[in-house]
């Protein structure tokens, strides 16, 4: 059975106007158009329709389900596809929590830019300033690590070269940031400091170090004091190291290497290999309140948030800042936010420059490129709408995410 709902929340007022059972995705999108009296005439209506698409694709593909939640202007979009748990056949929904992978890198970069705007953290200083002795080369700032440009060595290539049994050898191990950062500095930099961005999941592990150095407190800690609470994100959690998602959730399935071999639940694990990399858990509301905090500047001074999107080249339609992604869309328009992908899940959440609009979608599936790629329509759908010609979008890059590796039921949800 198909549902369609559009539901507005108006910004002055307690009016919740909820449209119920459109019959089709032209009608949602007039019924959109009618509604959204906040939204630029000149942006595009979200493409449901194009949304439902890429869903089904990545259902076809492999995924078990797939969701995608816009905020656009006051306005909510829910969409999706497939189930939530194989075992049980629950249908996914948006309201679901799951494991955000590299998203998580955002809260960490957020985190200690926070820490600049108090004066106790400099971005060109050397980290080992912060933490002595704990890299090799003291050329290597804090802006070099929160830019992936330290030529630190991703330790995650190894540890999961093999997919699943790299998976099944760290699922419930518990790691130090220092075991971490033992792994990366045994094999060779891969750049000089300040050079070319290189993706690598130690920079992060460091940026976990420093923020508990200079807090006195674990991560969780500062996740949940500096952005949480103040957000009132009511499904974010940090919960290394215990391995159980709290509350309702989409269950992971990572798909093997081997063709034609069944998936493996994922789900439970200590995600002890990533932490501050890759560890949180969240919802696509409260991905898409995030986002939107970030860009808003309501997180971090204006100083910092320049900083944070002061960008470097990675491809002919990406750059990165710090710990934060800018894509350029097939339309032009840019988006900004992170990807992420921990065993079992793909996370796409992104926000406009203005953050009046955000994009948060899921597939529970990793270790698929083509559903990865055809995630990434989401992007296209939420923020350049119905385009007459869209150029070939370049495929999602592969190391974007916490974890290396390279339809019927759909329901737009109220």
């Amino acid at each position: 059975m198909v549902k369609n709902t559009v539901s507005r929340t108006a910004v002055l007022g307690a009016v919740v106007l909820s449209f119920l059972a459109v019959p089709a995705p032209a009608t949602a999108v007039s019924a959109y158009a009618a509604s959204a009296q906040n939204v630029p005439q000149s942006v595009a209506a979200p493409d449901l329709a194009g949304l439902r698409s890429v869903l089904s694709t990545a259902r076809r593909q492999g995924a078990p389900g797939a969701m995608a939640r816009v905020d656009d202007h006051g306005i909510v979009h829910r969409v999706s596809s497939g189930v939530a748990d194989r075992g049980t056949g629950r249908t996914i929904t948006t309201n679901d929590r799951f494991r955000i992978g590299s998203v998580t890198k955002v809260f960490s970069a957020v985190v200690l830019l926070q820490l600049v705007d108090e004066g106790r953290l400099k971005l060109d200083a050397p980290v080992n300033r912060y933490l002595p002795g704990l890299l090799p080369d003291d050329r290597i700032t804090v802006r070099h690590v929160l830019s992936h440009r330290s030529g630190l060595y991703d330790y995650t290539n190894d540890m999961f070269a093999k997919t699943v049994p790299g998976f099944e050898s760290v699922r419930n191990k518990v790691f130090t940031y220092r075991q971490l950062v033992s792994r990366s500095l045994s094999r060779p930099r891969t750049g000089a400091p300040g050079a070319a961005y290189a993706y690598s999941n130690t920079n992060f592990v460091v940026a976990g170090m420093l923020i508990e150095k200079l807090t006195g407190k674990n991560v969780a800690s500062a996740y949940r004091t500096r952005i949480i609470e103040p957000l009132k994100l009511r499904d974010t959690f940090y919960v290394h190291p215990d391995t159980a998602l709290p509350g309702r959730y989409a269950r992971g399935y990572l798909t093997p290497d081997e063709a034609g071999a069944r998936l493996v639940d994922s789900t439970r694990q200590t995600v002890s290999w990533a932490q501050s990399a890759g560890a949180l858990i969240s919802s696509a509301q409260d991905l898409n309140t995030f986002t939107s905090a970030v860009m808003r500047g309501k997180l971090t001074s204006t100083a910092m948030l320049q900083q944070m999107t002061r960008w470097t080249p990675v491809n002919s339609t990406q750059a990165y800042g710090l710990g934060l992604r800018r894509r350029t869309l097939s339309c032009g328009i840019s988006v900004y936010g992170h990807t992420g992908a921990v065993q079992g899940y793909y996370t796409y959440a992104f926000t406009s420059k203005d953050g009046r609009r955000s994009l948060a979608a899921l597939a529970n599936t990793s270790n698929n490129g083509k559903v990865l790629d055809t995630m990434l329509g989401t992007l296209e759908s939420a923020f350049c709408g119905k385009t007459t010609a869209r150029r070939a979008t370049v495929p999602a890059e592969r190391q974007q995410d916490a974890a290396q590796g390279a339809g019927s039921g759909l329901i737009d949800e109220g």
